[in-house]
């Protein structure tokens, strides 16, 4: 009888793949974790929010999930960019998938994540991850009462301001001529102390300690000492075009509760479902009950 090679195989090496992995192998379940090792927070150095690890930098993190994996003898971890995935019929076995023509398994798992679009400031890369950041649940405490700056071309940044104004009142909405923040939007702000402005941004300026200004196309700069971006976020879904999967508006897979997906034995779990882009520590638990499900799946099958 020809069985597939692996129950299980997590295309994404992150905090919701690891933990999904983790908790696989420990119902024995043989599971291979394949990843490119290219994660959008790589530039990141510290992580925030994630029980016994605050702080961490994410690297590390992803170091340590995998470093819990190696006991397990159902385990295995590889580095490596997958191409395609794709429906095979086995010998006496119902439908399973093919892994770049070269592996096959029960289960996928797509925890790859999302890529981030940065607004296009020429020196922004310099600084992102240590003074410029996108995600501000994770690094808003440390601006607490500073001078900031969220810049975007997005509608949503009026209700950014609004959380990031728990931080830091000492904000400045920079719309860089483009972003949407109506007159009520403004209103309710500027009660706040939160000025809006709509001036085109040219770029951001900085030394050794960090973003010192944001620069206008005008040619004024205006002192900040960290600014929050509102980055544009997409899937890089092209390995799972054979599958068909649904989408949903912004091209995230589409999943019911327990993370299964449009096509049977695939799940994703991750910012690569809706709502997108989370916190670590809410990938990692998604990967735990999502891994759940599948056991039991795995089971019915």
């Amino acid at each position: 009888m020809s069985q597939p090679d692996w129950d299980v195989v997590i295309i994404g090496g992150g905090p919701a793949g690891l933990s999904a992995a983790l908790n696989l192998v420990r119902a024995r379940r043989r599971v291979l974790v394949l990843d490119s090792n290219r994660p959008r927070n790589s530039a990141t150095f510290h992580s925030h929010g994630f029980l016994s690890r605050d702080g961490v930098s994410p690297l590390e993190l992803r170091r340590l999930g995998r470093e819990e994996l190696e006991p397990y003898p159902n385990a295995s971890f590889e580095k490596t960019l997958v191409s395609r995935v794709s429906v095979v019929e086995l010998a006496d076995t119902s439908p399973s998938f093919s892994i770049d023509g070269r592996l096959t398994t029960s289960t996928v798992i797509i925890a790859t994540g999302l890529r981030e679009e940065l607004p296009k400031l020429a020196t922004l890369r310099a600084f992102y991850g240590t003074s410029i950041h996108s995600c501000m649940e994770c690094d808003g405490y440390e601006y607490a009462d500073l001078p900031i700056a969220l810049v975007g071309d997005s509608d949503d940044l009026a209700e950014r301001a609004l959380l990031l104004s728990q931080w830091s009142r000492d904000l400045i909405v920079f719309t860089n001529g483009v972003g949407v923040v109506n007159e009520a939007e403004e209103v309710r702000l500027g009660e706040l102390g939160i000025r809006v402005d709509r001036r085109p941004v040219s770029d951001v300026v900085g030394d050794r300690s960090g973003v010192t200004g944001v620069v206008l196309a005008d040619g004024e700069t205006v002192p900040r000492v960290g600014v929050f971006v509102r980055p544009r976020y997409r899937p890089v879904l092209d390995f799972v075009a054979d599958l068909a999967l649904s989408r949903d508006d912004n091209e995230l897979i589409v999943v019911d509760d327990h993370g299964r997906t449009s096509v049977a034995g695939v799940y994703a779990i991750g910012d690569v479902t809706p709502p997108g882009p989370q916190q670590l520590i809410v990938a990692a638990g998604q990967g735990a009950r999502v891994a759940a499900t599948i056991n039991r799946d795995l089971l019915g099958r």
